[in-house]
């Protein structure tokens, strides 16, 4: 993002500021922070904010302020698994258990086997997955990628607008730059009018995340290759392993995974305590789907 210059040296003032000039910029606007705050204002968390309002300190000060005024009314670090375990009783949204090619944790959708129809208890389980996700990359590495399932799809069993603009809204907002890929595998024709709508809730960096990716089109297929090993893949992504999710196992997972983030977070879980202060990879270009 910030090139690398070579021979002559241009003067100091047409440098770009470097990250860390801003990021420190940032810190300093934000003013002292404490408690939960502190913990979650990590200079890569400062970063994330600065390149999704293209290193403008201002607006993303005012995008992490909203931000921290959120988690403190929404508590996503409290949500626990037991709280929204209905939610994943189908698979139809879980971590896996692969990462891809840049190590980035992978959320797995199947939008056709939703099982409820509470958009607020749906968004609570998204929001404890996207937690978990963050909670689960390996170290260095800031963003996740999603693998959308279409099998089962249709206008019947699709999530509502609403809900399609609140789970955009909740990525964009309250995680910016989390989301580095997101795959629509195989979505079928009616899906473009689904589509069109939802489109529109997407600002334009998370706009060209979106791939879409149909087997018989060579070039998406092969796109979706430099992301994932095929072997890891499951079978419904066009790869080579059988998924086949277990919602007993997977819960075992989560509550370990409970008991990590209560560390984390500085309480053990059980007790709620009250809110004490609120590098990218190049995306390739978006590909066409197949005629």
């Amino acid at each position: 993002m910030f090139r690398r210059w070579s021979g002559s040296q241009p003067s100091q003032e047409n440098k770009e500021p470097l990250p860390e000039v801003k990021i420190n910029e940032l810190r300093v606007a934000l003013g002292p922070l404490s408690g939960r705050s502190l913990r979650y204002c990590t200079d890569a968390c400062l970063r994330r904010f600065l390149e999704a309002r293209n290193w403008n300190v201002e607006k993303a000060k005012k995008m992490l302020e909203e931000t921290l005024i959120w988690r403190s009314t929404y508590k996503p670090e409290e949500i626990r698994w037991h709280e929204v375990a209905g939610e994943g009783e189908t698979g139809k949204l879980f971590r896996a258990d692969f990462h891809d090619r840049y190590g980035r944790t992978v959320l797995i959708l199947k939008p056709g086997l939703q099982n409820t129809t509470s958009i607020d208890n749906q968004m609570r389980h998204l929001v404890y997955l996207i937690e978990n996700a963050i909670l689960n990359l390996p170290e260095g590495q800031e963003q996740m990628a999603w693998l959308i399932d279409f099998t089962g799809w249709s206008f019947s069993t699709s999530v509502p607008v609403k809900s399609a603009k609140d789970t955009i809204s909740i990525l964009q907002n309250y995680y910016p730059e989390i989301l580095a890929v997101a795959f629509l595998y195989n979505p079928p024709r009616i899906f473009e009018a689904f589509w069109k709508v939802v489109k529109y809730f997407l600002d334009t960096k998370t706009f060209h995340k979106v791939k879409f990716v149909y087997p018989k089109n060579k070039d998406s297929v092969e796109l979706m290759k430099t992301y994932f090993d095929m072997e890891n893949l499951p079978t419904e992504f066009g790869g080579k392993t059988t998924l086949n999710y277990d919602h007993e196992e997977f819960s075992r997972l989560m509550a370990k995974d409970d008991v990590k983030s209560a560390k984390l977070w500085g309480f053990d879980g059980k007790q709620k305590p009250a809110y004490s202060g609120a590098e990218v990879v190049p995306e390739p270009e978006t590909l066409p789907s197949a005629g």
